[in-house]
């Protein structure tokens, strides 16, 4: 049984939701990682340069996925990640822009 991730309507995401998301510095490390994949970038969760507990790898993978920033997907035993770019820019037109640039 391969584990499936649920994904929130970013029509139901609030602004404070997304930026508490982006308040720590782990996190920021993660969107900026990913940023810098391109459009079509995408990394399995152990694929990130974090000295962590995996339950804590987690936990920060799951507040990014609730707030709507990223995508998960199992690829056999991998979970891979990816930006919500298209979804994002809908609901926060030029927040990745800001974030790129800013980070």
């Amino acid at each position: 049984m391969t584990k499936e991730y649920l994904h929130p309507d970013l029509n139901t995401v609030a602004l404070p939701t997304l930026m508490q998301a982006l308040s720590d510095p782990v996190r920021v490390g993660i969107v900026r990682q990913l940023l810098s994949a391109g459009k079509d970038g995408e990394f399995a969760c152990n694929d990130f340069p974090m000295k962590l507990a995996k339950a804590t790898r987690s936990h920060h993978f799951q507040i990014l996925r609730e707030a709507g920033l990223i995508q998960t997907r199992v690829e056999g035993t991998r979970c891979m990640n990816s930006l919500r770019r298209k979804d994002l820019q809908k609901r926060f037109p030029s927040l990745l822009d800001f974030l790129e640039n800013s980070l």
